[in-house]
């Protein structure tokens, strides 16, 4: 009987993994057949087409601002990640390495912030930016992305700071060294996997967002390609679907790229989250 219930209990699991693995892969495939559809039809009778073509690569590329709004995109996203993981490792090392009065308050409300959405608080960011005429600025949207990012990345971060030994940066201030010395040259190296995990996340953030962009942007010439895209299709009257699926594919291949290449990295990041101590 106790056999019969394992095997019951495996098959269910094994059902419940290929419901996901179908539910996933399904609108893959029919985003990618969309997009080598030779019409303008969403609606297609087969999920790859019989005569599949890259023209609606072609003319996304030549008749629209695709390429602009990459260029803007990829600068966002890698000024986030650059500030996102400079203020996230130096908030986690703080937390993790000084006992001072508020800790556990500051981690507390950290990690409070983290169970809200982000669209609560954007009366708050349109007046804020507006007041400090950051508002229709990339610098404006970067500000709020490296905020944002501080109370996730900072638990996750500081779990893996609390794992590498104080002894290491204690033998480093003998020999005189200081805090700063001791982070770039001992902390850092041995914290690759947390690093690489809060930089991904900052980088494919800006490319993901919609709501953030389409507050703060207001000029054409400044808009994401998750603005961009949207626009494609909001009216009515368009027909651009597969030339959005198109869209959709390369802004989904890169980031698949970078999630198969740092791998490794991203599973110990989140292992080294697990340890909130």
């Amino acid at each position: 009987m106790s056999k019969f219930k394992n095997n019951l209990v495996v098959t269910g699991i094994y059902a419940v993994f290929a419901v996901l693995l179908v539910t996933t892969i399904y609108p893959i495939v029919w985003i990618v057949g969309t997009s080598l559809n030779p019409g303008d039809n969403l609606l297609v009778s087969k999920m790859i087409p019989d005569n599949p073509t890259i023209a609606h690569y072609i003319e996304l590329i030549h008749t629209t601002d695709f390429v602009l709004w990459y260029q803007n995109t990829i600068k966002i996203a890698l000024v986030n990640a650059v500030v996102s993981t400079a203020l996230v490792a130096a908030t986690a090392y703080a937390f993790s390495r000084f006992r001072f009065k508020g800790r556990q308050q500051g981690l507390m409300m950290l990690l409070v912030l983290q169970m809200f959405p982000g669209f609560l608080s954007v009366m708050a960011i349109f007046v804020l930016l507006l007041q400090t005429k950051l508002l229709d600025t990339h610098l404006g949207l970067i500000l709020i992305y490296a905020g944002g990012a501080v109370s996730m990345g900072t638990w996750v971060m500081k779990g893996h700071f609390d794992t590498i030994p104080k002894s290491l940066e204690e033998a480093a201030f003998i020999d005189g060294a200081s805090h700063a010395d001791a982070f770039f040259k001992i902390i850092f190296p041995l914290s690759l996997p947390a690093i690489t995990f809060v930089a991904l996340n900052s980088f494919i953030t800006p490319f993901m967002d919609f709501i953030l962009p389409q507050i703060v942007l207001r000029s054409s010439d400044k808009m994401t390609l998750a603005q961009g895209l949207y626009a494609m299709v909001a009216n009515e009257t368009n027909s651009s679907f597969t030339l959005f699926a198109a869209g959709a594919v390369l802004v989904a291949l890169p980031i698949t790229l970078l999630y198969m290449y740092f791998q490794k990295y991203l599973i110990h990041g989140i292992a080294a989250g697990a340890d909130k101590g």
